[in-house]
């Protein structure tokens, strides 16, 4: 499969956001401290492994001429720290701080997917598949984890 540099450079992108998002549900699972959120385990637990699908899906395109190329990041810093910052905020938070903490990480996650997508008219309709698919079950994700946060006591 044919693949450019700018598109795989656009889902190397993206591939480093969903590591985020693994890295910060990872976090959350591990702060996780009460038996009532055994919930929010599974539901964390399953957007992991979901996240690890969507890199599968991605992976395949970043290949150039039988190489990954080495592609400088695109995305801003801030954006792409987002997740990185829950290992400082979730230390001995309370189930609220951790689900408000996660909405803060699938807005990032959110971002980088509408920006990806702005950039998908020069995309593969393969490729813009995927991605669309993908940006359609993070929104779900995050609108789940709004509704938890504002449940939480």
């Amino acid at each position: 499969m044919y693949t450019d540099t700018v598109t795989a450079g656009i889902l190397i992108d993206l591939i480093q956001i969903n590591n985020d998002r693994i890295e910060g549900y990872t976090l959350a699972l591990e702060n996780l401290k009460s038996n009532r959120d055994n919930d929010l385990r599974s539901l964390f637990e399953g957007y992991i492994q979901e996240t690890i699908l969507f890199n599968s899906e991605l992976a395949p395109f970043t290949v150039v001429d039988g190489e990954t190329p080495t592609v400088p990041p695109r995305i801003s810093g801030k954006l792409h720290r987002f997740w990185l910052d829950l290992k400082a905020t979730l230390s001995g938070h309370d189930r609220k701080q951790i689900l408000e903490e996660c909405e803060r990480g699938e807005d990032a996650s959110k971002k980088g997917y509408e920006r990806a997508l702005k950039e998908a008219p020069d995309l593969p309709i393969a490729i813009v598949t995927i991605i669309r698919n993908h940006a359609e079950k993070q929104k779900k994700a995050h609108d789940q984890i709004r509704t938890l946060r504002d449940e939480a006591d």
